[in-house]
């Protein structure tokens, strides 16, 4: 009996190791290009995120640094943002399309602010309508549209590593074209419009033509001015093993680095409570 035991343990210890081998195996025989791939589709299924955004960007005087606790429901389309005291939410559809923002500061009432407006945007690199994963899954799908069959010459694989207390592919993108052209401005474009066509960044338009001293100046038609070939020059993503979304991104230009994101405490499709995202929501201070 015992013996019969034994071999029966054996078996299942073999069974087991052959299926933890197999399920090894297939993990790491995703490429770049699928996993890329398995990205681009998790991005365009998220419903809803909560988690701890840590940003630096490139500004006028240096780097600028951010943190924000983020909530966000794709459709509708909702966002809360807590950021050292202060507190933002902006509803599709509601509000005249404006953000309800309760500063840290005088006056020390509600404001009710235009997100591609001076206030709220100042020296950042991106607004409200960027946030989640669209805006810079829409980048890189354009990018890999652009290079067609050219992908393993831009993207590369190169391992795994624990980030932000994730498991997490590292992937590496080279635009090694990077470079600016000049390009004529048409009816009615802004530099916003405009960094929308190509899928590159509008600070980065901004940085290379002097002549313009913030996001709203106003362009001719006929302008002749300069713009990136890429959104940038490269970038080292690491991907969540699980979720297969981003978690960090780091930026650069040939400047150096233009700007990184790093998401913590990522929370993917979570249970909002009822009333969440409104101004009388138990947690808020509005």
């Amino acid at each position: 009996m015992r013996s019969t035991l034994n071999k029966a343990y054996i078996l299942i210890a073999i069974l087991f190791l052959q299926i933890f081998s197999f399920a090894q195996k297939t993990e790491k025989e995703l490429t770049c290009n699928e996993i890329v791939t398995k990205s681009l589709k998790s991005i365009k299924e998220v419903k809803g995120l909560k988690y701890h955004l840590k940003i630096t960007e490139r500004g006028k005087k240096g780097y600028n640094f951010y943190e924000s606790n983020v909530k966000f429901s794709r459709n509708p389309r909702l966002i809360y943002l807590y950021i050292k005291g202060i507190e933002v939410l902006w509803l599709q559809g509601k509000n005249n399309g404006k953000a309800l923002v309760k500063p840290n500061a005088f006056p020390y009432f509600n404001l009710n602010l235009d997100p591609m407006g001076d206030l709220m945007r100042q020296d950042q690199h991106h607004t409200l309508n960027e946030m989640g994963y669209d805006y810079f899954g829409a980048v890189i799908e354009y990018s890999k549209f652009k290079i067609g069959d050219k992908f393993d010459e831009y993207f590369k694989l190169m391992g795994e590593e624990k980030v932000n207390g994730r498991n997490a592919y590292k992937i590496i993108i080279d635009n090694k074209d990077f470079g600016y052209v000049d390009y004529t401005v048409g009816d009615h474009e802004s530099i916003t419009t405009i960094a929308r066509k190509f899928f590159v960044a509008e600070y980065m338009i901004l940085e290379k033509n002097p002549k313009f001293k913030d996001y709203f100046d106003l362009l001719k038609k006929g302008q002749v001015i300069k713009i990136p070939t890429w959104y940038c020059k490269s970038v080292v993503m690491y991907i969540d093993k699980q979720y297969f979304l981003p978690i960090s991104m780091k930026i650069l230009d040939d400047k150096g680095l233009f700007e990184e994101y790093n998401y913590h405490f990522l929370q993917v499709n979570p249970t909002f409570e009822e009333g969440e995202f409104t101004k009388g929501y138990k947690d808020y201070g509005f």
